[in-house]
């Protein structure tokens, strides 16, 4: 058997950065630093560790390593990553030409049994005025039914929010939870709707049990528009997506700002849902409940460089909810779930194609994510780069059907936000 690399101790491909090497090593060191481990062979890991970051850190040291490897086998990864073009080639020209690239994510068969990761939830609640009647009626039977759904290890905490927030149930286990039907049905609406101040305070509640190998995340129900801390509430998804907290929303009523929570969601790789019904919030918040315990590779994130004739225009996650991402490095993608497949599309404008070059680099990068419910993991980094040869006849085919597919769901985004900015116009 071949001898573990120093890369391989980390998790990491061989062409890894020297802040990809300190950022697997930090996770790793946590874990497994022998002052708070006594479990055999510990310390020995972290001595590995220890030493691969030592190496691999060192310009001098690497360079000396990386020349006495031998050829690289190829490693096998948790996660299958497959790619699909909207043409097969792309025609030398000098005027722009658009392509499509759809990027999906499965698991291999044996991961679909592993460990379902512990969940770290703060159900987020809207109490404005707004908000009285059925829409915090249904709000409170849905809270009252999640308590019930999770699993004893699970982490809940809930938070109500108008204009000031407070923590109706601190973060707990829900095993300790108890007596708290009563709790719920006492809420009552009142005030106006300032979300920077609930977010602020489900935040506190996450970091009181935050892990990387829990799925942590706000889910909050709103019916309107926040006022005068919009900045807050970006600047506070920044620091939620980098502490790996995810936020979605489901937004009642046609009142609220959708804009702005896709944008909120987008930054940490969470969703954003509109419900029309509000007979619908119960079964819709515990799906989503259920599906963030289905997840298996989590934060799947890119980071990517495009070349100077290259402009990724756009990215949008197409399953297993759909969503705008936007198109600035790094992209938080979302989760991969074991019974279903992470998609999403890149809209590639190339500019110019220069005479010699033979195929077109549409983006270098690598994919990172997490795997929550796998005992010691790290974070797993994965190459992923995007090209496309050059023909000097215009491809014609058709696109496969995947791509037709995952278009029309962009076309149909995009037609929806043209509609309501008419509507937001009186038109």
């Amino acid at each position: 058997m071949a001898e573990e690399t120093l890369y391989a101790r980390l998790g990491l491909p061989r062409d890894a950065s020297i802040e990809e090497v300190q950022k697997a090593y930090r996770e790793l060191a946590r874990g497994l630093h022998p002052d708070m481990h006594v479990k055999p062979g510990v310390t020995d890991r972290f001595v590995g560790i220890q030493e691969a970051y030592e190496v691999l850190t060192d310009p001098e040291r690497k360079s000396k390593y990386d020349e006495q490897l031998p050829a690289e086998v190829k490693r096998s990864y948790p996660v299958i990553v497959g790619t699909h073009y909207s043409r097969k080639t792309l025609t030398r020209s000098f005027e722009p030409q658009l392509i499509y690239s759809l990027v999906e994510m499965n698991i291999h068969k044996e991961a679909v049994t592993s460990n379902r990761p512990q969940l770290n939830i703060s159900l987020l609640i809207d109490c404005s005025t707004s908000m009285q009647g059925v829409r915090l009626d249904a709000a409170k039977e849905t809270a009252i039914e999640l308590i019930r759904q999770l699993q004893p290890t699970d982490i809940l905490s809930i938070v109500r929010f108008n204009d000031r927030a407070e923590t109706l149930l601190p973060a707990n286990h829900v095993s300790n939870q108890t007596n708290l039907d009563m709790q719920i049905q006492l809420l009552s609406a009142s005030g106006g709707t300032e979300i920077y101040q609930g977010l602020s305070q489900s935040m506190q509640e996450i970091r009181r049990f935050r892990h990387a190998q829990r799925i942590n995340h706000i889910i909050m129900i709103t019916d309107g528009k926040t006022y005068g801390d919009e900045d807050k509430c970006l600047n506070l998804a920044d620091q939620a997506a980098t502490q790996q907290v995810g936020i979605s929303t489901f937004g009642i009523s046609g009142q609220w700002n959708d804009t702005f929570l896709d944008t909120i969601t987008a930054k940490t790789g969470g969703s954003s849902l509109y419900i029309s019904e509000v007979k619908d919030i119960k079964h819709l918040l515990l799906e989503k409940a259920v599906g963030l315990g289905d997840i298996y590779a989590n934060l799947v994130t890119y980071n990517f460089e495009t070349p100077s004739q290259v402009d990724l225009t756009n990215v949008f996650r197409i399953n297993p909810d759909s969503a705008p991402l936007g198109n600035t490095p790094p992209i938080i993608l979302g989760a991969v779930p074991r019974k279903n497949k992470l998609a999403f599309l890149l809209e590639f404008r190339v500019n110019a194609i220069p005479q010699g070059d033979q195929q077109v680099t549409l983006a270098e990068g690598k994919l990172s994510y997490q795997t929550p419910g796998v005992a010691n993991a790290s974070t797993v980094i994965q190459r992923l780069d995007l090209q496309r040869p050059i023909s000097p006849v215009a491809d014609n085919s058709p696109p496969p059907t995947g791509i037709v597919h995952a278009m029309s769901y962009l076309t149909l985004y995009r037609m929806q936000e043209r509609a309501r900015a008419d509507i937001a116009r009186g038109d």
